[in-house]
């Protein structure tokens, strides 16, 4: 679908009083473009799988906000230009200029593939689709994704996280669970390795679609991967298709608030000294998820591992 795209030219000192104003003017879907560098706190807290370089920042911005097309447009443009006019005498807000363009959903789906270049996990190469195999690399053990719209490029500490602690415990011929699969990328590692079988769990829909493209670029085999959407904490359903005491390893690559209550279900489904291997746990996190797993007489945590300010806890099923 194409979208009529306005941009508003002006300073970073600006943007959070523009896009208040386009707010209050019903105005959904802003987005900003500058180059200020994000801090450690918004990197954790967006959970960034792919950081861009970024040239100097002049104090420079651009506000882009989208309408629907082959609508008329000129009234809400003039309050937008008067609302530029009245921040004007408490905020520097630059040129204040508006450009019109017209742009398509695509455009904003494929523009983050630019900063998605092929790297190496230990003895892992994972590359995106699109790209070549670099002959430096030729001899690893390779792995193709394309995440769509689901997180899990393998770019993430967190899933690096994950895919160094499968290469510890995997052996072959053995079932995996990977609970918030996203792309399927830890399944499609597990498979590589000698997994039997992997299946994975979201709350997002799309990522079927994209799990199933990733394993035909992986030459996975159908029925050796299987996804099923829901969420495995409640759904009652879900719970049974998933089957219990039936896993050697589950991954979970969330986050540590769904860790917390997440492990008190993967217990049921792992069979006994099978291992749960979790990630997305910001530092501050880590105490709460040991304290959570250590009140579970099913589970003893085994092995903590961090990466820059993320930890990965595997634990053991004991019970």
């Amino acid at each position: 679908m194409k979208w009529d795209k306005f941009t508003i030219e002006t300073t970073t000192e600006a943007e959070d009083f523009i896009s208040d104003m386009l707010a209050e003017l019903g105005i959904e879907g802003i987005e900003i473009e500058d180059n200020v560098p994000l801090s450690t706190a918004d990197t954790l807290a967006m959970f960034v799988d792919i950081l861009p370089e970024l040239p100097p920042d002049e104090g420079k911005a651009k506000i882009n906000f989208y309408l629907e097309p082959e609508k008329d447009h000129q009234e809400l443009l003039v309050k937008v230009k008067e609302g530029l006019d009245k921040l004007r005498a408490y905020t520097e807000v630059g040129a204040g200029t508006i450009f019109q363009s017209q742009t398509e959903d695509k455009d904003w789906i494929n523009n983050w593939k630019q900063y998605f270049k092929p790297f190496t996990v230990d003895n892992i190469l994972i590359k995106p689709t699109w790209e070549e195999i670099p002959e430096e690399h030729a001899d690893k053990l390779l792995i193709q994704i394309d995440p769509g719209t689901a997180f899990g490029t393998g770019m993430h500490e967190t899933t690096q996280l994950c895919i160094r602690q499968l290469k510890k415990y995997i052996k072959p011929g053995i079932k995996l669970l990977d609970v918030g699969c996203g792309s399927g990328i830890l399944s499609i590692v597990g498979l590589k390795m000698g997994a039997e079988y992997a299946l994975g769990t979201d709350l997002d829909p799309n990522v079927v679609t994209t799990v199933q493209d990733n394993m035909q670029a992986n030459q996975i085999p159908e029925g050796k991967l299987q996804v099923k959407i829901g969420n495995l904490i409640d759904n009652k359903e879900l719970q049974e298709q998933a089957g219990f005491g039936c896993y050697d390893i589950v991954t979970a690559n969330i986050l540590a608030d769904v860790i917390i209550p997440l492990q008190k279900e993967i217990a049921v489904h792992l069979k006994p000294e099978g291992y749960f291997i979790s990630s997305g746990i910001i530092e501050k996190k880590e105490q709460a998820v040991l304290a959570a797993i250590k009140e579970n007489p099913s589970l003893e945590a085994v092995e903590v591992v961090r990466q820059g300010e993320w930890v990965s806890i595997t634990a053991r099923k004991v019970k």
